[in-house]
C-alpha cells in the first residue's frame, strides 16, 4: 500500500494525460508550480548539503564535500561519470535533473543539532533547496530529518549509524543509504567469536548520544549472544577530547575487552589514551587483552596512525573493493582530488544520485513522488552489490564489510584491510525488531 499522496502510477499517468493536452492533477500544472515545497520553475534545481564543517566530525565532512561536489559534476555532464557508468538504473543522462541543471548551497552542521537545524532551515526557506542531505553525526541526521518532514523536502541522510534514524526517529520524507549498529554487530560478532573466543569479558566507552546508545545495545546484545559477560557501560561525553579518566577504571574492571562506541576524533583520542595507558599489552583472565572499534573509518584510521594496527571494526564501503562501481568511484575521486574517498565520501555521493535517479524516474522533484520511487527500489553498481531501499522504514539492506587495521600498510591510505563482506542477508532485520520500534514512519509531506 502506498504511504505517500500520490502514486508512482499517478505519476505516469499524469504524463500520459499531459500529453494528450488533457486536464492534469493540481500538483502538475504550471498554475500550482508552489504545490509542494521550492518547487523549481526555471532552468536549475538547487540541493543543500549539510556537513560539519567545525567540530569533532569535520574530517568526514569534508570529504563529503568533496564526494557532493563530484556527484553535482557528474549529474551536469561533466567528469568520466563515475558511477553513473556503473549504475544499474539508467535514468540519469548527465544533463542535471529532469533537464534542470544542479546547483547546491553548503552549510555547517558543527555536529550541533540546533545548528544544523538552523543551516537547514536556512537553505530551505532562502536558498529554495529540494532536497537537504549530509551530516556526520545521528543526533543531527535524526534533527534535521525531522525538520525535513516537517518542511515537506526529501532528507537523504549521510553519515548516520544510529539505529533510531530509520527505527524509532524515521520519517517518511527521510531515507538513509549509511548501515546501522545493529548491521554492525551482526558482522562483527562472528568474526570477534572467531579470533577472540566466546569466554570473554567486555567494557563499553560510549559515545553519550543516540548514536553511542543504540551502536553499545547493538553490539552488547551481540557480543552477548556468543556468550561474552559485559562487565561495564560507560558514557563519555561527545566534547569530550582527553579520555584518561575513562580508561583507567578499565584496568581494575576485569574486562579483557574494551569496546569503543566513539568515532572520529573521539575514537582518535579514547584509542590514543588506551594505548598510551598499555591496555593492548595487557594480560587479563589469561588472555590478551583486546581493544574494538565497531565503527571505523579510513580517516579515523589515519588520524589514530599506529594504534590501529590489528584492531577490527566494521565499515560501510572501502575504497579497496573491487567491483566495478567501487573502481569507478575510486578513479574519479582520486582524479579529481589526489587521494582515495572515505565511506563518508561513497555514501554522500550514492545518496546524491539516488535522489536524481529518483526523480527521474518519478518526473517530477515532489517529494512524495520521490518517495514512491526510492521505496522498494532495488539497485546494483554503486558499491556493496545487490541493494534494497526497504520501503517499510527506507533503510538500505547491502552487504556489510569488517575490517582491521592493517599491521604493514603500504601508503597513509591504506590502513583497513577488508577480512570478510558479510552477505546482506546475514545483517537484514525485521522491520519491526525491538530495537527499531517505538516509531512510525507516517505519511509524506509535500509541503506548500
Amino acid at each position: 500500500m502506498s504511504k505517500s499522496t500520490i502514486s508512482r502510477r499517478g505519476v505516469l499517468k499524469s504524463g500520459a494525460v499531459a500529453g494528450a493536452g488533457l486536464a492534469l492533477p493540481t500538483i502538475f500544472t504550471a498554475s500550482s508550480a508552489a504545490a509542494y515545497t521550492n518547487a523549481p520553475g526555471g532552468s536549475t534545481v538547487t540541493l543543500g548539503f549539510n556537513v560539519p564543517q567545525t567540530g569533532p566530525y569535520a574530517d568526514e565532512g569534508a570529504d563529503e564535500l568533496r564526494a557532493y561536489e563530484l556527484a553535482v559534476e557528474h549529474l551536469n555532464g561533466g567528469g568520466d561519470g563515475g558511477m553513473m557508468n556503473t549504475f544499474s538504473s539508467n535514468a540519469l543522462q548527465g544533463n542535471g535533473i529532469l533537464g534542470r541543471k544542479v546547483e547546491f548551497v553548503t552549510g555547517d552542521t558543527q555536529t550541533k543539532s540546533d545548528a544544523a537545524r538552523a543551516s537547514a532551515k536556512s537553505m530551505i526557506e532562502k536558498d529554495g533547496a529540494v532536497m537537504i542531505t549530509g551530516g556526520s553525526s545521528s543526533g543531527v541526521a535524526i534533527a534535521v530529518q525531522g525538520l525535513c518532514q516537517e518542511a515537506g523536502v526529501i532528507f537523504m541522510a549521510g553519515l548516520t549509524h544510529s539505529n533510531d534514524t530509520t527505527g524509532k526517529d524515521k520519517k517518511a520524507n527521510g531515507f538513509r543509504h549509511f548501515f546501522n549498529g545493529y548491521m554492525s554487530g551482526a558482522a562483527l560478532a562472528p568474526v570477534l567469536e572467531k579470533m577472540y573466543g566466546k569466554d570473554r569479558t567486555a567494557y563499553h566507552l560510549t559515545a553519550d548520544y543516540t548514536w553511542g546508545w543504540t551502536q553499545e545495545e547493538s553490539i552488547a546484545a551481540s557480543t552477548e549472544a556468543l556468550g561474552w559477560n559485559t562487565v561495564n557501560k560507560v558514557r563519555t561525553p561527545l566534547a569530550a577530547t582527553d579520555f584518561s579518566s575513562y580508561i583507567a577504571p578499565v584496568l581494575n574492571s576485569g574486562a579483557d575487552v574494551l569496546v569503543l562506541n566513539h568515532y572520529g576524533g573521539n575514537m582518535v583520542n579514547s584509542l590514543t589514551n588506551a594505548v598510551q595507558f598499555g591496555l593492548r599489552d595487557k594480560q587479563v583472565n589469561g588472555k590478551n587483552f583486546e581493544i574494538v572499534v565497531p565503527l571505523y573509518s579510513r580517516l579515523m584510521a589515519r588520524g589514530a596512525g599506529e594504534n590501529v594496527k590489528g584492531i577490527f571494526g566494521s565499515t560501510n564501503w572501502h575504497w579497496s573493493l573491487t567491483d566495478a562501481g567501487s573502481q569507478a568511484f575510486v578513479k574519479s575521486f582520486g582524479t579529481k582530488y589526489g587521494f582515495p574517498p572515505s565511506q563518508a565520501a561513497h555514501t554522500v555521493y550514492c545518496q546524491t544520485l539516488l535522489y536524481a535517479d529518483a526523480c527521474q524516474r518519478a518526473g517530477s522533484h515532489n517529494p512524495c513522488a520521490v518517495a514512491e520511487a526510492l521505496e522498494g527500489f532495488e539497485f546494483d553498481g554503486l558499491g556493496n552489490g545487490k541493494t534494497l531501499y526497504r520501503a517499510e522504514d527506507h533503510q538500505c539492506f547491502k552487504d556489510v564489510l569488517v575490517v582491521k587495521g592493517k599491521e604493514n600498510p603500504t601508503s597513509e591510505f591504506d590502513l583497513l584491510e577488508i577480512v570478510e563482506v558479510t552477505p546482506a542477508a546475514q545483517v537484514t532485520y525485521a522491520a519491526d525488531h525491538p530495537m527499531f520500534a517505538g516509531g512510525q514512519l507516517g505519511s509524506c509531506n509535500p509541503g506548500a
